[in-house]
């Protein structure tokens, strides 16, 4: 489907794999074991044939004569066949045929015989027998087994030389055949690549790859890499400044994704210097399971793209690279856009593998055309990218530590009702817990359908109200005898105090918790800068003529300053206020938010959230749903409205 391919230089056709393992094999077998001659066997061997035969037979023979003329066989015999040699046959070399052909040294000079020339302890015995056989009065039986007990081979493979020899022999091999002049065609436009073809193809992508550095100029080629590695960071930094720009102006969260942007194309070369067997090993899925744990999913997938597009330019096949990773990529994004539980850590994984599997099966049918070329080992390198890959877990910890970050697994522990300050909160402040479980509740459903940190907004909400431990009897919720307010004996100031100070000492628990700067946010500014309507009309009714000062009615703030945070503002009033309905029904229900929601839009506290019309009008349906769920709120129709079938 391309153009004519023409040879822009000169290079060298490099057989294929499975030609340079045919010629190994017949490397191999011609080979020709190199055996040494060791003349101290026989003179070992005839000395303890002698003492032994002196113990063993001329015991048991009366007649000396007849035991002198048996030892002199014997030796003999010994003599005889070590002169010729004795070996063990080795089954290497022996290749379907009993003899093989050997290089025997003797006194640093070699000569070629065959195996078949020599003695093997079998044939050893055999010839003896036979020699014995012809002498007379003897005990055969005995002296034969005399003569087999002492039999060891003088001829001894050398498997040092012998490798030697094979190792040369190997290294001699050439790795090519042929070669293609510059200007030559390699394959033309519309023409089957043949086997032939194919070798010219891999061997002008091979000679390209490890020859670019000494054809071209260096300099050059790195202003390039410099040009495409700018244009990247140029990218990501253009996304941050329009669509995050609270990570834009942080410059902790700037260089944390800028650092993980760099490491994982360091990885990258690091893994192309030292030739690594498959660059699929590499766990590229790291980068966006860390920014989506760290940030958000948008930023994840931009920060992943950009990432492996640069690392599509240095690698083998960078489309198919480029595929399998934006695919694994994005899989690995999404089964952890809502984290709720560990075990999502490990059904991601299967995920991610199992998207590997199924890219690679489907790009090497299209390359194949059959499912023969697939081996079991081919998915190695995805199976340990797969299991480096939840690495990443343990890893945001570190990131935690060091760039001042919360991520969805440090707030699912805090989210957790059995923390140290959440009991605390439910032993001495019962109401304001169940209150802040209530809002928990109605804001994470609102955050959940406008589209935002579900997690974090939960861990909002069950910390925002902390502060009131200090002092919980001074709030409503936990105000339990009846017809008792520790309010009726304080002035309207000092209750406005009280009841404005449970957000700094809210900040205060938080920090000394060592609770995440982000949950500490939610309680800094849930209830913005606006007054405590109560008891600052109260001082107005009552005291008309005197001096106010407004600051002592009012909230420090500052106001929400990210949807999270205005969700849980509103949600914080509408909760508390319904408690406040008598008899809480729809209409009632209904008209209570819409005016909670319509205050706090009058008095401008929604104003540096980035929250939309749109989004309020999410909210308040949400609300209203809820609500009418938690106070078992029944629709009530007409009757005129029903058939008789539905009466």
């Amino acid at each position: 489907m391309h153009a004519d391919l023409i040879a822009p230089f000169n290079f060298a056709i490099l057989k294929s794999e499975a030609q340079i393992k045919k010629e190994q094999k017949e490397v191999r077998s011609s080979i020709i074991p190199v055996y040494r001659f060791d003349p101290k066997v026989q003179f070992s061997t005839s000395e303890a044939f002698n003492k032994d035969f002196d113990i063993q037979y001329a015991s048991k023979e009366s007649n000396t004569q007849v035991a002198n003329i048996a030892k002199l066989a014997g030796n003999q015999i010994i003599t005889d066949i070590y002169k010729k040699g004795i070996l063990f046959l080795s089954t290497v070399y022996q290749k379907g045929a009993l003899d093989y052909d050997i290089q025997e040294v003797e006194n640093n000079v070699s000569t070629y015989t065959n195996t078949s020339g020599l003695f093997t302890p079998d044939r050893a015995v055999i010839y003896a027998k036979a020699k014995l056989s012809k002498i007379a009065g003897l005990r055969r039986d005995l002296l034969l087994a005399l003569i087999e007990n002492h039999l060891q081979a003088n001829v001894i493979i050398d498997e040092t030389l012998t490798r030697s020899l094979e190792r040369e022999a190997l290294s001699n091999i050439s790795i090519a055949r042929g070669m293609v002049q510059k200007g030559e065609l390699i394959v033309g436009k519309d023409n089957i690549v043949t086997e032939q073809a194919f070798l010219k193809l891999e061997s002008l992508r091979k000679a390209y790859l490890e020859n670019i550095d000494t054809r071209s100029d260096i300099s050059i080629i790195t202003f390039g890499q410099f040009l495409l590695l700018s244009l990247a960071i140029g990218l990501m930094m253009a996304f941050l400044n329009i669509f995050r720009p609270d990570i834009f102006k942080d410059n902790r969260k700037l260089g944390l994704l800028q650092l993980v942007f760099v490491f994982m194309l360091a990885v990258l070369s690091w893994s192309i210097r030292i030739k690594l067997p498959s660059l699929y090993y590499i766990p590229y899925c790291v980068v966006p399971i860390i920014v989506r744990l760290l940030f958000d999913s948008r930023v994840a997938l931009n920060i992943h793209l950009l990432v492996v597009l640069i690392a599509g330019f240095f690698v083998p096949n960078g489309f198919e690279f480029v595929f399998l990773q934006t695919t694994a990529g994005m899989v690995a994004i999404y089964s952890i856009r809502n984290l709720t539980r560990r075990s999502q850590f490990l059904s991601s994984a299967i995920m991610l593998l199992l998207t590997y599997f199924i890219a690679f099966v489907g790009i090497s049918v299209i390359h194949q055309g059959n499912f023969n070329s697939i081996q079991l080992a081919d998915f190695l390198p995805f199976v340990v990218s797969t299991v480096l890959s939840l690495l990443a877990y343990p890893l945001i910890y570190g990131f935690e530590k060091l760039f001042a970050i919360t991520s969805d697994l440090s707030l699912m522990e805090i989210t957790n009702t059995n923390s140290l300050l959440l009991r605390d909160l439910a032993f001495k402040a019962p109401g304001t817990f169940q209150h802040s479980m209530q809002v928990a509740n109605l804001a994470e459903a609102a955050v959940y359908k406008i589209g935002g940190n579900s997690l974090l907004i939960r861990a909002g909400a069950l910390y925002h109200d902390i502060g009131k431990m200090k002092n919980p009897e001074y709030f409503g919720e936990n105000q339990n005898k009846a017809g008792f307010n520790p309010h009726d004996n304080l002035t309207y100031e000092d209750s406005a105090r009280i009841i404005i100070k449970h957000v700094t000492d809210g900040i205060e628990m938080a920090r000394k918790n060592n609770l995440p700067e982000s949950v500490v946010d939610f309680i800094r500014t849930h209830h913005g800068n606006t007054r405590v309507d109560y008891f600052y009309h109260s001082f107005l009714k009552n005291y008309p003529e005197r001096e106010m000062n407004e600051k002592v009615f009012r909230y420090p703030g500052p106001i929400p300053f990210t949807k999270e945070s205005a969700v849980l503002m509103l949600a914080d009033s509408v909760e508390a206020a319904s408690r406040t309905l008598k008899e809480p029904d729809a209409d009632s229900i209904s008209i209570l938010v819409d005016r909670i929601i319509d205050y706090k839009l009058d008095q401008k506290q929604l104003i540096n959230s980035d929250i939309s019309l749109k989004d309020i009008t999410t909210i308040r349906r949400i609300f209203k749903e809820m609500l009418m769920g938690i106070y078992h709120v029944r629709v009530e129709y007409k009757l005129t409205e029903l058939n008789e079938t539905q009466v």
